[in-house]
């Protein structure tokens, strides 16, 4: 995983087999998103989505820091603007819930620090690895804002009730011991190991039948919301029994191989 790039930019996608990973690119900013970067990510999680031979995605950041979150200029020009326009809380939203629910199986590399809008853009993953010196910050209580309504969610539903009030009405700044302890963290690891526990991770899931994941991911984030699609969850079990990805499943147990998916 490359550590610096030449040139600042938007986000960066990189396909290898059938893994897609998207860098945040702008390192000296600590990977702050700008505005124009918000349509770029939606358009990508598209592509990544579109292509059947893409089956894992790995979202990480160039630089000592995975992401600064959403520019702080853009919230404030729309704070003091005279006309009503979308804003800057509403546009980050659509970005963030577009990838918790992108079809395919998705891992935060957190490279270093995490703050702002960008813990939310994390907690979207459904996989989050990160360096032991990482730390999270969420300091909206400190800049007079109300977070937007899903992103608060997300933080009760994955985090619960306790860790939700005191990320967001504290502003505390976190390390990743506390954030592994609390369940942000899926794995902690030193820096020089980070590649390979994502790449052990990624493989799995690389692995595994996809169309069978996303069916379940789909019915976990909905029962996390408490907004199942019972009807949509039943048929796709039930398609799934009936299906080829469970023929090659069972005919790989019993060859004892790995099955092709």
């Amino acid at each position: 995983m490359p550590d610096a790039a030449e040139t600042a930019s938007g986000p960066v996608l990189e396909i290898s087999g059938a893994r897609a990973t998207i860098r945040l690119n702008r390192p000296k900013h600590l990977n702050r998103l700008q505005a124009e970067d918000l349509g770029e990510l939606v358009n990508l999680f598209d592509r990544i989505e579109a292509d059947a031979s893409i089956r894992v995605l790995v979202l990480t950041g160039t630089g000592r820091a995975f992401s600064a979150g959403y520019d702080l200029n853009s919230v404030a020009e729309r704070a003091v603007s005279v006309r009503e326009q979308q804003s800057a809380g509403s546009a980050f939203e659509v970005v963030v819930n577009r990838l918790e629910d992108l079809a395919v199986p998705t891992i935060c590399r957190l490279n270093g620090g995490v703050y702002g809008g960008a813990t939310d853009l994390a907690l979207a993953c459904d996989f989050r690895i990160g360096v032991d010196t990482a730390e999270m910050f969420m300091p909206a209580a400190r800049l007079g804002l109300h977070y937007y309504r899903s992103g608060i969610k997300r933080y009760v539903t994955r985090l619960g009730v306790d860790n939700a009030k005191m990320l967001f009405l504290t502003a505390s700044r976190i390390t990743a011991p506390e954030m592994l302890r609390i369940g942000y963290l899926t794995a902690m690891v030193p820096l020089d190991l980070l590649d390979e526990e994502v790449d052990k991770l990624a493989n799995v899931l690389a692995g595994n039948a996809p169309v069978a994941m996303a069916g379940m991911k789909r019915a976990i984030n909905e029962f996390a919301r408490g907004e199942l699609d019972e009807a949509a969850a039943d048929a796709r079990h039930r398609d799934s029994m009936r299906g080829e990805e469970i023929k090659e499943g069972i005919k790989a147990f019993a060859e004892k191989r790995a099955p092709k998916f």
